[in-house]
């Protein structure tokens, strides 16, 4: 049986969850249910992760899949594809399609509106953050920010994200405060509170969910802990 960790939000007509490791037919370092094709796991595996939760959430189709380059394009997951596109974010407007990111420390953001009409899911660690990746998200959907509602997933905690100065370098000063001075031009760099800010300066304010570390959580990947690891997703769809 597969292990979530739901939002703890309260957009009733819109289900979203990330997965835990638990539940799939991955071994060794991807164990178990690892939901990515890129990080070298058996590829039947994958396939078979992917039934599962297909299975266990009752989709009717498999989510839309993302090759994910940590930039800020944002598709429509209705629209049918060869190929998973090129995008680090994913938007619905339907009942029933099902958004999706993979993540192993990256921050996953999810986006929808009070009223449950519209939702996005968001691939965001720093470099997403930088690109505008919240922007587009927000952009993408056909309400105004200050009738979204987000909620931040399990990304790994600033007390062991330690970055350089050209990731604080990327943001403006207006976000040094999500950064930590360490040792010589180093940092501890916090996904949390990066996104906040600039949820908030989009005009988000009903921001939900942070206070996860995958780094320090067994149940969950994480890049930093392990490189070689698998991926957990975190999926949104309209019920």
């Amino acid at each position: 049986m597969i292990r979530v960790l739901p939002a703890a939000w309260p957009v009733l007509g819109v289900r979203a969850f990330t997965t835990c490791r638990a539940g799939g037919v991955s071994q060794g370092a991807f164990a178990s249910l690892n939901l990515a094709a890129h990080v070298g796991d058996h590829a039947p595996d994958v396939a078979v992760n992917r039934a599962i939760l297909a299975h266990a959430c009752g989709f009717s189709a498999q989510p839309l899949w993302l090759h994910q380059v940590h930039g800020r394009t944002v598709v429509d997951a209705g629209k049918p594809r060869a190929a998973p596109p090129e995008a680090d974010g994913s938007f619905s407007t339907r009942r029933g399609v099902v958004c999706a990111v993979l993540t192993a420390d990256c921050l996953p953001v999810v986006l929808a509106a009070q009223d449950a009409r519209c939702v996005a899911v968001l691939h965001a660690g720093w470099r997403g953050l930088s690109a505008g990746i919240l922007e587009a998200g927000v952009m993408a959907l056909p309400v105004p920010p200050a009738q979204l509602v987000a909620w931040l997933g399990p990304a790994i905690g600033a007390g062991d994200y330690e970055v350089g100065g050209e990731v604080r370098h990327a943001f403006g000063a207006g976000a040094h405060a999500a950064f930590t001075a360490t040792d010589g031009d180093r940092y501890r760099a916090d996904l949390y509170a990066l996104a906040r800010l600039q949820l908030k300066s989009l005009g988000v304010r009903a921001i939900h969910g942070g206070g996860f570390n995958t780094f320090r959580d067994p149940d969950l990947y994480s890049y930093r802990q392990t490189p070689v690891c698998g991926r957990m997703a975190t999926v949104a769809w309209i019920a």
